[in-house]
């Protein structure tokens, strides 16, 4: 890193601006323990021209579940928490609501790892509310969770079975830390998190001291950008946390180093170790899930980290466990969705300081199509909507893999353009013609690999994604809604037709009728018409 000429970082900075422009972003590099290069891009607040410094406040999003989940570890390290106990256990504030009664309570490592079954939203109604249901205007007061949860919080599948992301599972998390320490959340994150790691502009909810360095949040629209409107996020322990990039490398510095930084430490080594160990995985090819972390790998470097996504705000934190790098990056400008500077940022800043190569897809593997007939078919989420929603809607209900023009695809079933065409499925191993790698660069992702899983018998039984340990299932073909759907739409279409020719035929035969009426009174017309005019001229003499 110390050889490493600066300039070449600012150059790859510049290069993903180029593709993804942002009002502010700021960058940060960790190495060896400390904070080794920053970079302040663009204003913070577009009005008054301030520039994003190191002190320039963010929200985070769901970074935050980093920090959660942390406090949740030191209660362990303590022996108040057990990770494979229910966490009906020791949460007081509300329950957890099987939607079947034979489900198994989840535990606290299945709400770290996503596969709690817990809901993205409490209910269908949150799918037709500003941020589904997880925002509170400014100004107003946040409900307790008890109040959000009022009801209780449900989970729609079996825990452990497959991986589902939410924020409502980390916000539980939250919860329980309070109710066992007795500490509001936002109290014990600022004691026993950003205070020994010397996170002094870091907070789980807005303050005056913090608002006075807050970056305005921006989407850009076709005016250009525009301001968003600023809320709380209910859920505070799956993404509320704002802090700034000097804060944020001290953190990363400290999960770098086991647990510690040079101003204090917050777990052991070896609780830290596990919380990066896979955790999950729905099949031992991909990564898979740590304890609140994804993990990757570059070039063969191993990483863990999170991104975080806030209406008017995206951050990224991506660390390289065995090389001692960590990379952070934070914009002002994004949506709800991943598209925007700080992922495509830390991605390439990666493969430059672990001298990877680019994100390429592989050329010299060959392509199998002995096996493609295995593959083709309907891949299902399966039950539980309310569990990933936003997959569904990017997706559909599940995924078919086809062969299009000679090209093996992978195709969802909603109406945007791009994701009915599909993507080219890479063959990514010369030993297993069961792998294989997506290119995602054009939603700012890169490429991921994507595998198939077979049971002992032989046979495929599902798809599994490596850009988060997400599996589907596959199902026989009459399962595919598409069939069902396309037999509708020609049940429709054959039922137009016969109602229109019935409807010409009533007309043609209620035409012949007429035409046969008008020459029978046409005729009556004409012989009364000839004797009026006989009778007149008599009359008239």
């Amino acid at each position: 890193m110390a050889e490493l000429p600066e300039f070449k970082i600012q150059a790859t900075i510049n290069r993903v601006l180029n593709c993804w422009p942002t009002a502010g972003l700021a960058v940060a590099v960790v190495k060896d323990g400390s904070p080794r290069f920053f970079s302040g891009r663009g204003v913070a607040d577009v009005a008054s021209e301030t520039p994003v410094t190191e002190d320039t406040v963010f929200r985070i999003g769901s970074i935050t579940k980093t920090m959660t989940a942390i406090a949740v570890m030191q209660l362990y390290e303590q022996g108040l928490l057990d990770l494979d106990a229910p966490a009906s256990d020791y949460l007081r504030s509300y329950a957890l609501v099987p939607s079947k009664a034979n489900f198994h309570q989840p535990t606290l490592r299945h709400l770290l790892t996503h596969t709690a079954g817990v809901r993205a939203v409490r209910g269908p109604s949150d799918m037709l509310r500003p941020e589904q249901g997880w925002g509170v205007r400014a100004g107003r007061q946040a409900p307790s969770l008890a109040e959000y949860y009022r009801g209780g919080l449900h989970f729609d599948f079996e825990p452990g079975t497959r991986w589902a992301y939410t924020n409502h599972g980390f916000a539980t998390l939250g919860q329980i830390v309070e109710d066992v320490s007795g500490l509001p959340l936002a109290l014990y994150l600022q004691e026993r998190v950003f205070k020994p790691l010397g996170m002094e502009s870091s907070g789980l909810m807005e303050s005056e001291r913090l608002r006075t360095r807050l970056a305005t949040g921006y989407a850009i629209r076709s005016r250009g950008l525009v301001p968003v409107p600023e809320h709380q996020i209910a859920p505070a322990g799956g993404g509320s946390v704002y802090s700034t990039a000097r804060d944020m490398a001290r953190y990363a510095a400290a999960l770098l180093a086991g647990g510690s930084n040079d101003q204090g430490s917050v777990l052991k080594p070896e609780t830290l170790a596990t919380m990066f160990q896979p955790q999950y995985q729905p099949d031992p090819r991909i990564p898979g899930m740590g304890l609140a972390f994804f993990r990757n790998e570059v070039s063969g470097h191993r990483t863990v980290g999170h991104d975080g996504i806030w209406k008017g705000f995206l951050a990224d934190m991506t660390l390289a466990l065995d090389d001692g790098v960590g990379i952070l990056a934070f914009a002002n400008t994004g949506g709800f969705n991943h598209r925007g500077a700080p992922v495509a940022v830390t991605s390439a800043l990666s493969r430059l300081l672990l001298g990877a190569p680019e994100d390429t897809l592989r050329a010299d593997v060959p392509e199998h199509p002995a096996i493609w007939s295995e593959l083709c078919g309907w891949y299902s989420f399966g039950r539980g909507g309310l569990a990933d929603p936003q997959s569904r809607l990017a997706l559909g209900a599940g995924v078919e893999v086809v062969v299009r023009h000679g090209e093996l695809m992978i195709r969802g079933q909603t109406p945007i353009p791009a994701v009915r065409r599909g993507l080219r499925l890479h063959p990514d191993d010369d030993g297993d013609p069961y792998v294989f790698r997506i290119d995602f660069s054009a939603f700012g992702l890169g490429s991921s690999r994507v595998v198939f899983s077979r049971a002992a018998e032989g046979g495929v039984t599902a798809l599994c994604l490596g850009v988060a340990p997400m599996s589907l299932q596959k199902l026989p073909v009459v399962r595919n809604p598409r069939l069902w759907i396309n037999r509708a739409l020609l049940v429709g279409v054959a039922t137009s037709i016969l109602i229109a020719r019935r409807r010409r035929r009533h007309r043609m035969m209620t035409g012949s009728v007429r035409r046969d009426e008008d020459s029978r009174t046409g005729g009556s017309d004409k012989l009364q018409d000839a004797s009026r005019r006989t009778v007149e001229p008599a009359n008239g003499a």
